[in-house]
């Protein structure tokens, strides 16, 4: 989507970093609150349908009502965040098109004239999406390991030019670029590859 952006070298860098700042901030607010009315975890452990988020705010509101208009506003971020996974695959799947490295590309790599958008490739990410999305129906196990493994390798994905560029490359095409965070920048560097590489423990017990 970079393509699709003003002065992509500076703009996007900012949107990244912005974007990481503005999501911790959003986060803390989020979860501080929850942190104090947590029920019991043994109770929020055991809920089959392992979304402990709705028990969670019916305990601190007290009625399904409350808990219900608590969760709208994580239901329209879910909701926007589907849309900008698709939009995101489209122009993924556009981009891989426009180089033949997919099979079909002739059919892919289209732009809709009156849209102004990769239709075809938007199609069949969200085609693909729900077919996945139906593996839960058959087996929730299956489904948790498939995506699992789709978070695995997308935070190599995320690691794996970072750790090129800082100790392959000692940052020097950063440095030469047009937004450079400095110091700030090898440290997060830092931290990209070591949560990549060291993950946090998996703290439950059964």
């Amino acid at each position: 989507m970079c393509e699709e952006v003003k002065q992509p070298a500076i703009q996007v860098p900012r949107a990244i970093v912005g974007g990481v700042a503005l999501n911790m901030l959003a986060g803390l607010a989020f979860l501080l609150p929850i942190a104090f009315v947590l029920p019991d975890i043994s109770m929020l452990a055991s809920i089959p349908s392992g979304q402990p988020v709705p028990s969670i705010m019916k305990s601190a509101t007290g009625n399904p009502a409350g808990a219900f208009c608590l969760l709208v506003p994580l239901l329209v971020l879910g909701l926007i965040c589907g849309i900008g996974c698709v939009t995101a695959t489209s122009r993924c799947t556009w981009a891989f098109a426009r180089d033949g490295a997919v099979p079909g590309s002739r059919m892919w790599k289209k732009v809709n004239r009156r849209l102004g958008i990769p239709l075809n490739s938007m199609l069949l990410g969200m085609v693909i999406e729900i077919l996945l999305g139906l593996i839960y129906f058959g087996s929730s196990a299956a489904f948790n390991a498939f995506s699992g493994v789709g978070v695995i390798f997308l935070t190599l994905s995320y690691a794996c030019p970072v750790a090129v560029s800082l100790l392959l490359r000692g940052r020097r095409d950063v440095t030469q670029g047009s937004f450079n965070l400095g110091s700030l920048g090898v440290f997060c560097n830092v931290v990209c590859i070591c949560k990549a590489t060291f993950p946090p423990p998996n703290l439950h017990r059964n």
